[in-house]
């Protein structure tokens, strides 16, 4: 009799079901169910250096001694970022604009409480663009790998170990067999790890439903329901429009990235999918090299729905205190929002902390208005996450159509399964 087997991306949906009814019905023993979204999201966060280290000095080797070509891949994928970034800030302004979810609140601002900001604000105070760049460089090569290493720090370890080995040529053979292994044991360490994607998903989900309840969303509906639909406009008519130029379409990429958008929604981090969509998208067709680039890089200078939230929340805490905003002060925070969300994590509250950094930034808007949307950040947290693990899948294809490195007959072949195997 042949054995029925359940596909992960079901299993993830049942695990969120089943976590977000016990969050509802359950909240006492939801909230102690975080620790299962804890523990996954710490288990992939482990593999993700090795994955990305290996894939892109990997992905050099591949490339022979173009090392021009790893550098134009990293200056296309710049602009592109740039680009689109910059498009996902005018449309939250201008969905604002339109929506203007915060106006009627009339928040008096002497009755805001500051000190329940002031964790993040401290907390953003060290994520500025210079404590940025400051670290992108290590203090060992072994400090890159550890729970607060930068990505891009393994981005830059990686390059120059890549370029050291395309110096030294044949004698760097044996190191290069080693690491094709070494990325194959990783990897299916990661598929190891996937399997308990249900659990952590259904884990986080609990508590979220169990510490914060349905009814405490009502109050801010309003501007939880135009982020959202921002998000989706975004995707749909944006993300779609550079995906039909490509020449695939952005439903069929949806449909193939299911079990990581649901990890992603379930832990609210994009960060939990890295690994996997690394390797979705190379089996994607998409080259190893411009993966091993794109993606990191990606996760630090290409995240939209983390644009998209800065500008939303920053109008409405201005649209809620009664701050009428001039055409300049709304240009000053999408250059602001431009900088600040540069090197904002994939972590679940990454957004939250630069929101932070971006009002201490910009005059005329009190960092105490956060208080107004802390109860529902987290319920934000999933879109935005999962806005900015949509944007660097597109990113990926994007850059490797412009380096002819996208085989579009293995693309198109993955992207027309109904159902994905596992």
């Amino acid at each position: 009799m042949k054995q029925i087997t359940i596909p992960l991306y079901l299993q993830v949906v049942f695990g969120i079901m089943l976590g977000a009814m016990t969050g509802l019905f359950l909240p006492d023993l939801a909230v102690k169910l975080k620790l299962l979204g804890d523990i996954f999201i710490a288990l992939i966060r482990m593999l993700i250096g090795p994955v990305i280290f290996c894939t892109v000095v990997l992905g050099m080797l591949q490339g022979g001694s173009d090392i021009r070509g790893i550098g134009r891949i990293g200056a296309r994928a710049i602009l592109y970022f740039e680009v689109v970034s910059t498009l996902a800030l005018i449309l939250g302004l201008m969905v604002m604009h339109y929506l203007q979810p915060g106006h009627g609140f009339d928040v008096d601002l002497q009755s805001l409480k500051p000190h329940a900001v002031d964790e993040y604000v401290t907390t953003a105070g060290h994520r500025t663009l210079t404590d940025f760049i400051m670290h992108i460089v290590p203090g060992t090569f072994l400090d890159a790998f550890t729970a607060d290493g930068n990505l891009l720090q393994i981005l830059l370890l990686a390059v120059l170990f890549g370029v050291a080995l395309l110096q030294i040529g044949e004698s760097g053979k044996p190191v290069h067999l080693f690491l094709e292994s070494a990325s194959r044991v990783f990897y299916t360490m990661l598929a190891i790890l996937m399997k308990l994607a249900p659990l952590g998903a259904g884990g986080a989900m609990a508590f979220t439903l169990g510490k914060y309840g349905a009814d405490a969303l009502a109050p801010l509906m309003a501007l939880m329901g135009s982020f959202y639909l921002t998000c989706v406009l975004f995707v749909g008519l944006v993300l779609g429009a550079i995906a039909a130029w490509v020449g695939f379409s952005i439903i069929q990429l949806i449909r193939y990235l299911s079990t990581e958008l649901l990890t992603v929604l379930g832990t609210s981090s994009s960060e939990s999918a890295l690994a996997p969509l690394m390797e979705k998208l190379e089996n994607l067709g998409c080259s190893r090299r411009v993966v091993g680039i794109v993606v990191p890089a990606g996760y630090s200078f290409n995240l939209d729905g983390t644009n998209i939230y800065l500008t939303m929340a920053t109008m409405f805490i201005a649209q809620a205190l009664n701050i009428d905003l001039t055409l300049g002060q709304e240009m000053e925070i999408l250059a602001v929002a431009m900088l600040t969300s540069k090197g904002a994590a994939g972590f679940t509250g990454s957004g939250f902390i630069t929101l932070a950094a971006t009002l201490s930034s910009v005059p005329g808007i009190p960092v105490e208005g956060m208080v107004l949307i802390i109860g529902i950040d987290r319920f934000m947290s999933e879109a935005r996450s999962l806005t900015n693990f949509m944007g660097n899948a597109v990113a990926t294809i994007v850059i490797a159509h412009w380096e002819n490195a996208l085989d579009r007959h293995c693309m198109y072949q993955c992207l027309r399964q109904k159902f994905q195997k596992h």
